[in-house]
């Protein structure tokens, strides 16, 4: 008799208090459960890392169902199937899907994207360009941000992965951009890179005086991925009928205090500026638009990605905070 499979898995053990620890997670093994009908076993390759890890272990309801304490850690990824008793979805089906942290993870069809067998494409691409973070750089700031051409547009975390990504499709747009990031190795690839026209490194530099030199013509559009003091300045730059994308508001997810609201409310109502949040959920039943945009633009030479790797689902629970500190440029993913 064949021995079971084991699948390792890092379950929430705790809701974590500021900055995540590995002992907020428990490292679980276990027998992987035989398949009913219409279920698939998917054997992880890789994983994403997020910001939204960190809002997901929290315990709080968000955009999704709160985690229960127990439940293994959520985390989108890409996997192949290895079992199936889903005649829809056959052995060695590449899937993209919530498979958590986790090297086996089983649901029906319904559960997983079943992605083309392209050699062209790596899989890390579909947790990047041709996933949840292309689609958020595109659509949040084309259908939210909506640049237009001669317009200023400035992005904060912008080595990042969604960031990168906007801060390109923004000079698509014919747009003057801006990109703020931590470090001048980050600041050097977007510009020299990425073809950003300036960059503001926040650590080193008054990003109040910093928007003065980068940003003479003002904020037409402010794409945020970090709120807090960096909001804060936008807003004071903010031009008339200005629009402020709400992505991200990293620098809080970590607070164990209320944060205060941006200082320069205000400035929505004098400069008639809009703010809007944006959820890619929302646009998933447009991700075939948003795919093919940007698989032209990759093609044509227009956009350029970099993925992260971290080895090994054991280190999960430490790699993510380098989201958090800012050591990792581009997707990052962890390499089950």
């Amino acid at each position: 008799m064949a021995e079971p499979r084991l699948n390792h898995q890092w379950r929430l053990a705790a809701f974590p208090t500021g900055r995540i620890k590995a002992s907020d997670f428990q490292w679980v093994e276990e027998p992987v459960p035989e398949l009913k009908d219409g279920e698939v076993l998917v054997r992880a390759q890789y994983l994403s890392l997020d910001p939204t890890n960190r809002i997901w272990a929290s315990g709080v309801e968000n955009y999704l169902p709160a985690m229960r304490l127990g439940e293994v850690m959520r985390a989108g990824g890409i996997g192949v199937v290895e079992a199936s008793r889903n005649p829809k979805v056959p052995p060695g089906t590449l899937v993209r899907g919530l498979l958590g942290w986790q090297e086996y993870a089983i649901g029906d069809g319904r559960a997983f994207n079943l992605l083309p067998d392209n050699p062209a494409i790596p899989p890390t691409a579909y947790l990047g360009l041709f996933g949840h973070i292309g689609l958020t750089a595109y659509f949040a700031l084309l259908d939210v941000g909506k640049p237009k051409a001669g317009e200023t547009l400035v992005v904060s975390a912008a080595a990042g992965a969604v960031g990168s990504l906007v801060g390109q499709i923004g000079k698509i747009q014919g747009c003057h951009v801006v990109g703020i990031a931590g470090t001048d190795d980050k600041c050097r690839w977007i510009t020299q890179e990425l073809g950003f026209d300036a960059a503001i490194n926040y650590k080193r530099e008054d990003v109040r005086e910093a928007f003065g030199r980068t940003c003479p013509k003002g904020v037409d559009v402010y794409f945020d991925n970090v709120g807090g003091d960096i909001l804060d300045a936008a807003l004071e730059r903010i031009n008339l009928h200005g629009r402020i994308v709400v992505c991200g508001l990293i620098s809080q997810y970590n607070a164990t205090d209320r944060v205060p609201g941006p200082y320069n409310f205000a400035q929505i109502l004098m400069k008639r500026a809009r703010v809007e949040g944006f959820i890619v959920m929302d646009y998933y039943d447009r991700a075939a638009e948003g795919t093919a945009a940007l698989g032209k633009w990759l093609g044509e030479g227009k956009l350029k990605y970099r993925v992260d790797v971290v080895e090994g689902l054991r280190n999960a629970p430490i790699a993510v905070n380098k989201l958090f500190d800012g050591t990792n440029t581009g997707k990052l993913v962890v390499k089950v």
